[in-house]
């Protein structure tokens, strides 16, 4: 006889299809956005899964963690883990992986794809022409970014890889995180205030979570200033939404470029008002390179914490018990 596949609960359906599928076949997997009644069926078999998988985007909420007593591994699909409940997941002695590494490149794509067009006015003037605007007056001037300065929040992996990609545009770099970075060729500046201050173009790279929810704030939008630049590819709490908004149509800053927002997918409705903003839906890690690579470290996560006790990649707060 065959032994049993261990079972595994998915909170909802994957980012990826291919996923969902992969996971059938190697595991029994439930998915619990599937069932008529989700709460009576974590009631009635909650108790029988000792794994589960979401993603960052959909989390994991206390109210299911609680009704698991032998859950030891999460798997989820993203970096962000300000959805996943972490206190009810530290009393459970639950481990949680995720997938950090495989999509920076493709999120600090997205940042420079937002930057640029935020400056050079790249969808505005795509709808000028579409509108027929061309044929009757010129496009205004916008801001050149060669030469200027960038301004990271968060300096980690993604990070990283956006200062990297500044070379190329003979800009100088500062960041800030809670502490300098040894060894950066960066400069470090002491607050957000400062580094919004010192900047032309803010680029938001630092986690999600309660010790970062609103740390861009009027205050630190107004010290960017009429002149400067917003670009959010980490999470939407970072910034004050309704503070962007406030400050984007009084012009206390020049544009924002934003892929996440505080409630999503419901941005601000503000915000679909105004010229000086680009927004796009959450994609900066959505290549096909990209989710594949998390799709294969999900699966990686899962199947090395089955076999050994310990994933390939585990976030801090997990890792550090």
């Amino acid at each position: 006889m065959a032994p049993s596949r261990p079972r595994v609960l998915q909170y909802g359906k994957m980012p990826l299809p291919q996923l969902d599928a992969e996971l059938a076949q190697a595991y029994d997997v439930q998915i619990l956005s599937e069932q008529s009644d989700p709460d009576r069926f974590l009631a009635e078999q909650g108790g029988q899964f000792a794994y589960a998988v979401t993603s960052a985007a959909m989390g994991l909420p206390a109210r299911v963690v609680d009704a698991l007593p032998e859950l030891k591994f999460v798997s989820s699909f993203g970096v962000g883990f300000d959805a996943l409940d972490k206190e009810s997941l530290l009393r459970r002695g639950a481990r949680v992986g995720y997938t950090p590494g495989v999509l920076d490149d493709c999120v600090a794509d997205m940042a420079w794809a937002l930057l640029l067009d935020t400056a050079r006015g790249v969808s505005a003037s795509d709808r000028f022409v579409r509108r027929g605007d061309w044929s009757r007056q010129r496009f205004g001037l916008t801001t050149r970014v060669s030469g200027k300065r960038l301004g990271i929040f968060g300096m980690g992996r993604i990070g990283s890889a956006v200062a990297r990609r500044a070379a190329g545009f003979d800009m100088e770099v500062g960041y800030h995180n809670r502490r300098p970075i040894d060894g950066s060729p960066h400069q470090y500046l002491a607050s957000l205030l400062e580094l919004a201050r010192w900047s032309d173009f803010l680029i938001i790279t630092a986690a999600g979570g309660d010790h970062t929810r609103h740390l861009v704030s009027t205050e630190v939008l107004d010290a960017l200033g009429p002149q400067g630049f917003l670009v959010n590819v980490a999470r939407g709490s970072v910034v004050d939404e309704a503070a962007l908004v406030e400050a984007l149509r009084s012009g206390r800053i020049a544009g924002a470029g934003l892929d996440v927002f505080e409630d999503e997918p419901r941005p601000l409705a503000d915000l679909l008002t105004l010229e000086n903003a680009v927004l796009a839906p959450h994609i900066a890690s959505g290549t096909h390179d990209t989710r594949r690579a998390m799709a294969d470290l999900v699966l990686q996560n899962l199947q090395q914490f089955i076999a050994t006790g310990e994933p390939v990649a585990e976030v801090p707060w997990s890792a550090a018990r």
